[in-house]
């Protein structure tokens, strides 16, 4: 183990080696990128690293204080699913307790002021089990607006013994006078390479689906390694069905408009409004393709692989102003999916408006 077994953002790994080897870890951090690079991760093995009896810069995972130190978050993660079950708001934060490694994260759609409150009253005592403490703040963005002063007076003063690791996609979504207290590492999307080489290290998918799985991924080993073919093929499926119905008419065949094929697909599209965001989400990556496709962009580019081939016949048909009309669409579906509002409509009408709606002169 250690931090050689990280993958990928050697920069921010190498930020990290260089602190430790220093022996100067700020008493404020945050760790900043994409969902799924591994940014909680490389937080666990920082504190891990700050504790390790080896006392190399590095940690061994099998010294009796990395040992504990696993036990520690293991425990904070029980804690936390079971503060989630609990229905009533006042009792989710009763008797909470902190060890010198904490992994906080949010209990509802926060985190609680009194869990920050927590970490504020424990960060100024002694640590019991460890020279240092360290607590980690994951999804940092999520920190409820009456606790941000709270933590704003710890990281003004920071003890010497505590670290505190803030972790969020966007920095941006953090108050300034936050930010402005913390040292920022950066984390980008990992290497499409090193993803492909993780899936082909596990065998569970097919040299076809691992392609997919890692241009779906975008740069996120989280979702490549969770990532189900049969599941993203189901949920793209209306999808395929709507383009195949607004733009299906290839090889200069002229044939009656499939209609029935279109409302079905904008049923199927619309009728979870739950998942509507991930719903729209394939439609975008969908429509980037048909961009690549139809400006002959490098097969590199396209995230839906397995479709190269439709998506070229489907450009070809749409032209640049259909696929502007596409977009025009899914982009008045994102702004009305916190409204009640009739969905469904909206994409056929869409459809329609795309089928009835003038041909490039190539097609």
């Amino acid at each position: 183990m250690g931090f050689d077994s990280f993958l990928g953002n050697t920069k921010a790994v190498a930020a990290v080696r260089e602190m430790l080897a220093s022996g100067r870890v700020p008493g404020a951090l945050l760790f900043a990128g994409p969902d799924g690079v591994g940014k909680k991760t490389l937080a666990l093995m920082l504190a891990k690293a700050m504790v390790c009896r080896e006392g190399t810069g590095d940690f061994c995972d099998a010294c009796d204080r990395c040992r504990k130190a696993e036990e520690m978050f293991n425990a904070a993660r029980e804690d936390l699913a079971r503060r989630r079950e609990i229905k009533e708001a006042a009792r989710r934060v009763e008797g909470l307790v902190y060890f010198d490694l904490q992994l906080i994260e949010p209990l509802t759609r926060f985190i609680l002021t009194e869990q920050v409150r927590q970490l504020r009253n424990v960060a100024y005592t002694r640590p019991f089990e460890f020279p240092q403490r360290v607590f980690i703040l994951n999804e940092a963005q999520a920190i409820h607006w009456q606790a941000v002063d709270i933590l704003l007076k710890v990281l003004e003063e920071p003890p010497d013994t505590t670290t505190v690791i803030l972790v969020c996609p966007n920095a941006y979504e953090l108050r300034a006078t936050i930010r402005s207290r913390c040292l920022r590492i950066p984390f980008q999307p990992v290497e499409e390479s090193l993803i492909l080489n993780l899936l082909a290290k596990e065998r569970r998918l097919t040299k076809s689906q691992q392609e997919l799985a890692a241009r779906v991924a975008a740069g996120s080993v989280v979702q490549a390694k969770t990532f189900d073919p049969a599941d993203y093929e189901h949920r793209r499926k209306p999808w395929v069905d709507f383009l195949e119905a607004v733009a299906g008419q290839a090889g200069g065949i002229t044939t009656p408009p499939d209609w029935q094929l279109l409302f079905d697909s904008t049923k199927a599209l619309t009728e979870n409004h739950d998942d509507l965001e991930d719903t729209l989400r394939i439609g975008y990556s969908l429509l980037r393709d048909l961009l690549q496709a139809l400006s002959d962009g490098s097969e590199k580019e396209v995230v839906n692989v397995d479709l190269l081939r439709q998506l070229k016949s489907w450009a070809s048909q749409l032209g640049l102003a259909g696929i502007e009309k596409l977009k025009a669409g899914l982009d008045q579906a994102y702004r009305l999916q916190v409204r009640n509002v009739n969905q469904q409509l909206g994409l056929e009408m869409l459809g329609i408006e795309l089928i009835t709606g003038p041909r490039p002169e190539s097609a």
